[in-house]
């Protein structure tokens, strides 16, 4: 990873209510050398300060409470632009759209192809 563009310690937030998710991408960005923490819901995340620390979202698109769409809404109507990307197990095309439009990085469906989304965070932490 390239120190001097500070990518290493930009935090790379995973917001998903399944644990298993949590510990899968967990066990694989920790080893990038980039620093991850886990929230278990949209509302979570809100709580913490993301202006600064923090230079990419995962994002589940379906949780109990906001969903990914409408943290994505709640994070542009704040003019927080951090990059998003989205993860799911049963999002639709119209989904994928509506996220795409609203400016996500990438829209991607589990199973995950960890190599794309390794590729996909470290082009989001360029941004």
């Amino acid at each position: 990873m390239d120190q001097a563009r500070g990518q290493t310690s930009k935090l790379i937030a995973i917001i998903d209510d399944d644990e298993s998710m949590h510990d899968s991408l967990w066990d694989l960005i920790k080893p990038t050398g980039l620093v991850v923490r886990c929230f278990r819901s949209a509302e979570e995340v809100l709580e913490y300060d993301l202006r600064g620390e923090v230079g990419c979202l995962i994002a589940e698109i379906q949780m109990p409470g906001l969903s990914g769409l409408e943290l994505q809404a709640r994070l542009k109507v704040e003019q927080c632009n951090i990059p998003i990307i989205f993860i799911t197990s049963n999002g639709g095309a119209r989904m994928r759209i509506q996220a795409m439009r609203e400016g996500a990085v990438e829209f991607l469906a589990t199973p995950l192809d960890y190599q794309l989304l390794l590729k996909t965070v470290r082009a989001a932490l360029d941004m």
